[in-house]
């Protein structure tokens, strides 16, 4: 279940009846990018063409002022919208904040349509009213001008109006929230904020083109026409996100969808992750919780309190045919291993999960690393990584086990081939991994292995995180934590133990 991470404190925001050139409260954000009107003078739009301006009007000219305008995030128009009503009241609150009050599932990849924007304003606290609207496409005039004056109405009393809209004259064009913020009586023009334009704050459009965009015209004999009334109640006021919210994970899915390469793949949002499968959703839902929520759950536990800085996908390909062929697909290149990887460049692990998970808990350590301890080297990064590729839980934390890595590294015990730790953790990142015959990997496990099964290994990094301005390789780090200062004479108690330890594969 998708658990919001916007939580909400009720704070009572009593309204007093805004002045015409004010509108809503005193106590604006003026820090924000917006162009003010001078007087009612101010740019004209092309979003409507069809309809010229007519200097008679009935109507008397208002204008709300001082509103930021927020430049909206793909498909986040009346999110955006939204936010800057906050943002005049005084809250602190973003296009994000407003979809994530929509409880609108991330997995749907879009931004608010009406019905979730209603639900999210109406749990902010705004008195939105009717929303929806019939009009009779044989008398839509008269109707739309009775609907037009109440708008104009509220914005008088200095409420404004979020109006659906389709984003322009041409057909087939799709909907598209504005928020309109003032009327000019001298040129008959409505003013608006667009949110899908950087600078778009108090644009102007003619009132006849405005009504000609206002109705939504999907059935030939009775138009749909939507329309928000802001106005405040009990505004609840956000928290700040401690990790990624339901909107990051909204815009993330609508990158994504860009890069499935058809149908046939399963898509979970497992936190910090999104895991893509191309196995049966069972299968991919079973190892997005089974594996990456428990060990994320676990690691975070014992070594990482930070998520990683970005949303990160996880792709589960179910044989090496397809995760060869999608790797090309996806990401231009063939994979340099048969089992998975982790790219940062391109925000990725890739995992063939035919393989097993060994691989892909191993991978999931390294952004949790990157994350919390970006000066870690190598050995400690891969040795912990590789610690978790055969693991399991004991007395509620995670534990490594030996692996298949073990044979390798008895073989070069025996043949004297060992560098000695000193130098192991002295090798820089470089010399980690091009320069690597084959037992880095192991001699750093199973050093790491030694320390969990000894009780030191939580300890040794938590320590080692805090010194690593004094202590960049973690060696002087290890021998506190061993107590040891003759550190050859632990080699060799260490080579002991491992050469007595088995894996029976």
């Amino acid at each position: 279940m998708w658990r919001r991470n916007w939580i909400l404190s009720v704070v009572v925001a009593t309204v007093a009846t805004a002045v015409l050139t004010g509108g809503f409260l005193a106590s604006a954000d003026r820090s924000s990018t917006t162009r003010q009107p001078e007087e009612l003078a101010g740019p004209r739009t092309e979003a409507a063409t069809g309809a010229p301006a007519s200097p008679a009007s009935s109507y008397t000219s208002v204008l709300i002022r001082d509103v930021p305008h927020i430049h909206q995030k793909p498909d986040f128009c009346g999110e955006a919208c939204a936010a800057m009503v906050l943002q005049k009241l005084g809250v602190a609150a973003d296009q994000d904040c407003v979809f994530d009050q929509s409880g609108l599932d991330p997995l749907a990849g879009r931004g608010c349509w009406t019905k979730d924007l209603a639900v999210a304003l109406r749990n902010i606290g705004f008195d939105v009213g009717p929303v929806w609207h019939k009009v009779s496409a044989d008398r839509a005039d008269a109707e739309l001008e009775a609907l037009w004056k109440a708008v104009h109405a509220d914005l008088a009393a200095g409420v404004p109006s979020i109006l659906c809209t389709r984003y322009d004259a041409r057909p087939n064009t799709t909907e598209h929230f504005r928020l309109v913020l003032g009327y000019d009586a001298r040129t008959d023009e409505v003013l608006y904020h667009e949110p899908a334009v950087a600078q778009g704050s108090y644009l102007r459009v003619s009132r006849p083109g405005l009504l000609a965009l206002w109705p939504l015209k999907y059935d030939p004999r009775e138009w749909t026409v939507i329309r928000f009334r802001m106005k405040p109640g009990q505004i609840r006021k956000p928290k700040p996100a401690a990790s990624f919210t339901a909107a990051d994970y909204a815009q993330h899915m609508m990158e994504l969808r860009k890069k499935l390469p058809g149908e046939g793949f399963t898509v979970v949002i497992q936190p910090p992750f999104v895991v893509i499968g191309d196995d049966s959703p069972e299968s991919v839902r079973g190892w997005a919780v089974g594996t990456v929520q428990w060990a994320v759950d676990k690691l975070k536990a014992s070594y990482f309190k930070q998520d990683p800085l970005e949303i990160l996908d996880i792709w589960l390909f179910k044989d090496a045919e397809s995760y060869n062929s999608h790797t090309r697909q996806i990401f231009g290149h063939a994979p340099t291993t048969p089992y998975g990887y982790y790219s940062a460049a391109d925000r990725a692990l890739v995992m063939n999960i035919a393989t097993g998970g060994g691989t892909l808990v191993h991978e999931i350590v390294h952004p949790l690393m990157a994350a919390n301890f970006p000066r870690c080297p190598a050995w400690l990064n891969e040795g912990l990584g590789s610690l978790y590729e055969q693991c399991g839980e004991a007395d509620g934390k995670i534990r490594g086990r030996t692996n298949w890595r073990l044979a390798g590294l008895q073989q070069a015990i025996r043949g004297h081939a060992l560098p000695s730790f000193r130098e192991l953790c002295s090798t820089s990142d470089d010399q980690f991994y091009l320069e690597d015959k084959g037992t880095n990997y192991a001699q750093a496990r199973y050093l790491c292995y030694y320390l969990q099964e000894h009780g030191l290994l939580e300890q040794f990094y938590q320590r080692f995180r805090a010194d690593c301005e004094k202590d960049p390789s973690g060696f002087e780090t290890l021998k506190a934590i061993l107590g040891r200062q003759d550190i050859d004479a632990f080699e060799e108690e260490w080579e002991t133990c491992v050469l007595k330890l088995r894996f029976a594969g």
